[in-house]
This record gives structure tokens, C-alpha cells and sequence, in this order.
């Protein structure tokens, strides 16, 4: 299972002017390196949380149906699945219809269940597709302690832009964003 980005978020969770003034940088000097910084912190916050901030589209390709026919949805949270589609042998793709499949937006992470009577694809390798919205929604949805781990980190990145020996984060900033983001993480499974 892989899971692609498809549509990336159109907007991000902070605006460049609250960065800034988190930041205290005066000026508009440096607006695409503040503009690159939000992108890579919010980045760095999803990757630690497993969860999208914004609305975006994602897509899952399976080689096939899994034992149990049931399928993570992650990043999440999970808004809607927007698209099954299984191919045949010869390439075809055939879009599922709604009704052949459950899908569970209130569990983080989301799951989608195949019905078990359905014939879901014939071709070897990447036999289906789950196309699907997740993220909070727009940057006013997202909640505040996420926003403020992507400040964090864009004012220490904006700080300190010389690569750093592993381990050199400050305590109080790795402490701090950890913190931020900890009830926010989606648990792993194998």
C-alpha cells in the first residue's frame, strides 16, 4: 500500500503575516523564505502527527483486497472517500459504486470496508484506487496548539539556518512542538 498526494493543500494553516510577526522579522526582504518555512514546518507537524492540517487529496493503491477487507485511510482526519477504482487484467478501470463499500470518517484513522461479495480487481500490481479528502478543513479549522508548533518551528528554522548536528534542537523547542503535537498523533499500526 501506497499512499500519493493528489491535490495539495490550497492555502496554508498560518498566513505569512502571523509568521512574521511571531517571528518579529520586519520587512518583506524575506517573505519566500517565510513562505518556504510555513510549507516545511507544516510539513514537519503532519509528518509527526499523521494527520493532514489543511484539506487536501490523497490516493491509496492496493495490489489487492486486504485479508480482512479493510483499508486504513491515512493521512487523516478522513472528510470524504471521493473515488474506489479497481482494474482488471486488461488495464480497465472500473469506479465502484458507493453503495459496495463503508466508510468510517469518525475513526482516526479512517478506514474504508470492501464488501466481501465484490469482485475488486484482477491486475497484479496496483489493482486499486481510494481517492480521498482528509485533512481539518480550511487554515481557520485547523486547531491552535498544530498552528502554534508550525510558528515554533518556523521561527527557530528562520533563526537558525545553518544544518545542525543531530541532536542539536534546542530541548525547549523539540519539548515544545512534541508537546503541541502529542494529542494530536495518530497512533501506528503495522
Amino acid at each position: 500500500m501506497v499512499a500519493i498526494l493528489v491535490t495539495p493543500p490550497q492555502a496554508e494553516p498560518v498566513t505569512r503575516e502571523e509568521a512574521k510577526l511571531h517571528a518579529r522579522i520586519d520587512g518583506t526582504d524575506e517573505d519566500a523564505k517565510v513562505d518556504a518555512l510555513i510549507a516545511a514546518a507544516r510539513l514537519d507537524v503532519e509528518s509527526r502527527t499523521g494527520r493532514a492540517l489543511v484539506s487536501q487529496g490523497w490516493r491509496i493503491v492496493l495490489d489487492g483486497p486486504p485479508v480482512r477487507g479493510i483499508v486504513r485511510l491515512a493521512p487523516g482526519p478522513v472528510k470524504s472517500v471521493d473515488a474506489v477504482t479497481v482494474y482488471g487484467a486488461d488495464g480497465v478501470a472500473e469506479v465502484v459504486p458507493s453503495d459496495d463499500y463503508l466508510v468510517d470518517t469518525a475513526n482516526v484513522p479512517g478506514r474504508l470496508m470492501l464488501s466481501s461479495g465484490r469482485f475488486w480487481g484482477a491486475r497484479a500490481l496496483n489493482g486499486i484506487e481510494i481517492d480521498f479528502t482528509c485533512g481539518f478543513g480550511e487554515p481557520d479549522d485547523v486547531p491552535a496548539s498544530l498552528k502554534q508548533a508550525v510558528l515554533m518551528l518556523v521561527s527557530y528554522w528562520y533563526e537558525q539556518r545553518e544544518a545542525a548536528a543531530i541532536g542539536a534542537v534546542p530541548a525547549h523547542v523539540a519539548s515544545g512542538v512534541q508537546a503541541l503535537t502529542a494529542p494530536y498523533r495518530m497512533p501506528r499500526l503495522a
